[in-house]
């Protein structure tokens, strides 16, 4: 496939000199401590396996995303956040395979390569305030609310949406909350944003959502059609106001659905 279009200067990321294999054993003995012995026995090792796999296709799409490795706090947050309580039951036994998989009304919940490959874009610094588009299962909105001190979620689909909010509050994500209503439009009452992601794909960026972006701070987006090839975007308001613009890689995103044009 053909590399993406820059429109802005590479930067590459800098992460921490401790080893992020260091930062994700000790994550997962505590995260597996606190979910207690039949979640280690029947997941400890496929999140490993997950971790491990998600590293290895940053390193092989490294010429797109302009770094071999990502933050060890975003990778910290994909360990910490138990995917399997995002899937339909029917789905556990492929909870940490690196696939995106049908959460019901059509959706599905991203491939957590994606997912990791988007938080890291937005590069969530700490006391951020984020704006999700396309709450889904809840997923990503859980990984951003351990890098986030407040995470605003819209799901369209009102089953969905409720099925996600008991859920985040079931298993005490107390930051983040869910609102039902096309995203598209975001959340004016609660803006501005340090960082916006959204998780179905539109054929534009959509206005309100800039306008809803804080001076300095970072949306990630898919933008396309579902018929044609859809570039993940990284998009920077800068602090003159400014908006800059970067394809990283081609994806495949639902769409982005509700009564805008």
């Amino acid at each position: 496939m053909e590399g993406p279009l820059i429109a802005e200067p590479s930067v590459t990321m800098t992460t921490s000199s401790i080893p992020v294999t260091r930062i994700l054993a000790a994550l997962l003995f505590a995260v597996c401590v606190q979910a207690g012995a039949s979640d280690t026995a029947s997941y400890e090792a496929e999140r490993r396996a997950l971790l491990r796999e998600i590293e290895r296709d940053v390193r092989e799409t490294a010429e797109y995303l302009n770094r071999r490795e990502l933050d060890p706090r975003v990778m910290a947050a994909m360990a910490a956040v138990p995917r399997h309580e995002f899937v339909r039951p029917e789905d556990r036994d492929l909870a940490y395979a690196n696939r995106p998989l049908p959460i019901g009304y059509g959706q599905t919940i991203s491939q957590p390569y994606i997912v990791a490959v988007m938080t890291d874009l937005l590069e969530p610094a700490k006391g951020c305030r984020a704006l999700e588009v396309g709450t889904g299962s809840g997923y990503q909105a859980a990984v951003l609310s351990r890098l986030c001190e407040k995470v605003y979620t819209l799901e369209i689909v009102e089953g969905l949406g409720q099925q996600a909010r008991a859920r985040l509050a079931r298993l005490g994500y107390t930051n983040v909350d869910v609102r039902i209503g096309d995203g598209y439009y975001g959340w004016p009452e609660a803006a501005p944003f340090d960082v916006i992601v959204v998780t179905a794909v539109a054929g534009h960026i959509p206005p309100p959502l800039l306008k809803q972006l804080k001076p300095g701070g970072r949306m990630v987006l898919p933008v396309g059609t579902r018929f044609t090839t859809q570039q993940l975007v990284l998009v920077r308001k800068l602090d003159d106001g400014r908006i800059t613009t970067r394809q990283m890689l081609p994806v495949a995103f639902v769409p982005l659905t509700g009564g805008h044009d």
